[in-house]
């Protein structure tokens, strides 16, 4: 069974919502410039897990779900859902999007 989160956002199926790293930090080049946030949009590809959805039904039997409650993963740049609840962005995604996870 998915563990409940204090966050008021309750993913459903084999979904996974996630806060993103922080992708305001200034980026340093390797001879010490300052590289602002505006010249690289790439998106985060790192944050960490705070709800999970019970799972997914694969021929009527419910898979759960592998990753858990504040593990930091690896996921997909593409093919995420962005959403905001009470003035912090998340990501919700499929379980299949992460790639792996940090230890």
């Amino acid at each position: 069974m998915a563990k409940k989160s204090a966050l008021s956002l309750q993913p459903l199926g084999d979904r996974v919502v996630v806060k993103p790293a922080d992708k305001n930090k200034e980026k340093v080049s390797a001879a010490g410039i300052i590289i602002p946030d505006t010249v690289d949009k790439e998106k985060p590809a790192k944050g960490t897990v705070v709800a999970v959805g019970p799972g997914r039904y694969d021929d009527g039997e419910l898979v759960p779900m592998q990753v858990q409650v504040g593990q930091t993963v690896l996921f997909s740049k593409y093919g995420y859902d962005e959403v905001k609840v009470e003035g912090e962005e998340y990501y919700v995604l499929s379980e299949s999007q992460i790639l792996a996870v940090v230890n």
